[in-house]
């Protein structure tokens, strides 16, 4: 599907007076127009419903709500907190905590459908198979980032997670990286130009790159070997790291499946460490 905002812009030179209304607002107001139903975008140029209808059609969707949905998807990368936060006020309705925990639910759905599992068992795979283990999440992905690298670090020797303070840092502490490595970048919008760079700069040392991000359109997912993806819409200027979260714990999950016997070991040994430095309250 062509980017919403750039066939927006080429119907401007062939469309009506009011198609043109309507698509000069849509370019200089997408934050805010992405959440408007046809009838408000209509009252809000000074046209009807219809036209704004048939606008949708001659741009080449099925109706209106498919140009709103590729709108959304054509600025999900580029919207400031501010501007998602003005997409959030347009369309809230009912309370925040339903809102919020019905798009959390809907995101755990659609990462479900649309996942194809064997995914999983071939990261899996790569991992068991790697040399050594990178992570790097920035932002708010530095949370996911966290995450992964705790858990692995229980099932692998080499697992280094890669903070991305400094720009140059990141380099410096990926420079032995190569093709016996595994890279895993995370990333959601507003994509991170750092973790980008890492893993442009994994690819070209031959390291197979995993990218954790929420689209095939996603820049990360055009650098991966490896594409895992999750739904992260929200009506709120925060991120929805929910099925983020979810596909991370099968990506754990698929590791343990691959080996249960080397893991059941790593796990055992690693309790009595814990049990003998009391890391954890117990019962006792």
């Amino acid at each position: 599907m062509n980017d919403a905002l750039q066939l927006i812009e080429a119907g401007l030179a062939s469309g009506s007076k009011a198609q043109k209304k309507i698509g000069k607002y849509l370019l200089e107001n997408y934050a805010t127009a992405a959440g408007m139903t046809a009838a408000k975008l209509a009252v809000t140029v000074g046209t009807s419903e219809s036209t704004v209808v048939r606008y949708a059609a001659d741009l080449g969707y099925r109706g209106y709500p498919e140009l709103q949905a590729a709108l959304k998807e054509s600025i999900r990368g580029t919207l400031t907190s501010l501007q998602r936060m003005e997409l959030s006020c347009a369309t809230a309705g009912g309370d925040a905590f339903s809102r919020s925990m019905r798009a959390d639910m809907e995101n755990i759905k659609k990462t479900l459908a649309e996942t194809d599992v064997h995914i999983f068992d071939l990261v899996a795979e790569k991992l068991i198979a790697a040399r050594r283990i990178y992570i790097i999440g920035a932002r708010s992905a530095t949370a996911l980032a966290m995450f992964l690298e705790f858990y692995l670090t229980q099932l692998f020797d080499d697992v280094r997670l890669v903070q991305t303070v400094a720009g140059g840092e990141v380099f410096d502490r990926m420079l032995s990286v190569n093709a016996e490595d595994v890279v895993i970048g995370i990333s959601f919008p507003r994509y991170s130009r750092r973790t980008l760079d890492a893993l442009d700069f994994s690819k070209k040392k031959g390291a197979y790159v995993v990218g954790v991000t929420d689209s095939s359109h996603s820049p990360l997912a055009s650098l991966a070997d490896t594409a895992v993806l999750a739904h992260n819409e929200n009506d709120c200027f925060v991120d929805s790291l929910v099925a983020p979260m979810a596909v991370l714990n099968a990506i754990i999950a698929a590791v343990t499946a691959k080996r249960p016997e080397e893991s059941v070991a790593r796990l055992t040994e690693m309790e009595q460490i814990w049990d003998e430095y009391n890391v954890y309250k117990t019962n006792k």
